[in-house]
């Protein structure tokens, strides 16, 4: 009798950053593999982490992300548990990180995580050179997506023949 292991296959989401959408200008994003210990990988199969306040930095020529949460699994020896909170390095191409460190030194520009993912059962993180935005920037990117789809909107009922009232103050 033969076993084979089953080995996953595409990208399962297990925690993104959409405030880091809403907060950046996204400039240029990569993929980068991420230095996990003990029960983590268990835990994140679970999905429990988040990205809520993390951000990565350069240190001593490698990128680090600190404030990644990733919850204890509860199960395992006790000498594999981690830190919910502990800084863990990131995995890129060393011309890679050269190409990122260099701009990082630009003036407003930053890099923060995105989203953290399985990628054919290998834990990724996304992680984006970014720009910050000030407040009317926001609200101008929220006036056009909201614009955009008000048009998507028209597009499809005129596309199925039906009229609808115009939206907006009476």
């Amino acid at each position: 009798m033969e076993v084979t292991a089953t080995r996953e296959t595409g990208r399962r989401l297990i925690a993104s950053n959409r405030r880091a959408r809403h907060d950046y200008t996204i400039l240029r994003t990569y993929e980068a593999g991420i230095v996990l210990i003990g029960n983590e990988v268990k835990s994140l199969r679970a999905g429990h982490a988040s990205l809520a306040g993390a951000f990565v930095q350069e240190d001593d020529g490698e990128l680090m992300l600190h404030g990644l949460h990733i919850a204890d699994h509860g199960y395992g020896r006790r000498g594999t548990r981690s830190q919910p909170r502990r800084t863990r390095k990131l995995l890129l191409h060393r011309s890679e990180i050269d190409k990122i460190t260099g701009r990082l030194g630009d003036a407003g520009v930053a890099l923060v995580p995105l989203s953290l993912y399985f990628q054919d059962g290998w834990a990724k993180v996304e992680i984006a050179l970014a720009r910050g935005r000030r407040s009317f920037d926001k609200r101008q990117a929220i006036a056009e997506r909201d614009a955009d789809r008000e048009i998507a909107r028209e597009l499809s009922d005129r596309l199925r023949g039906r009229r609808r009232r115009p939206r907006g103050p009476k």
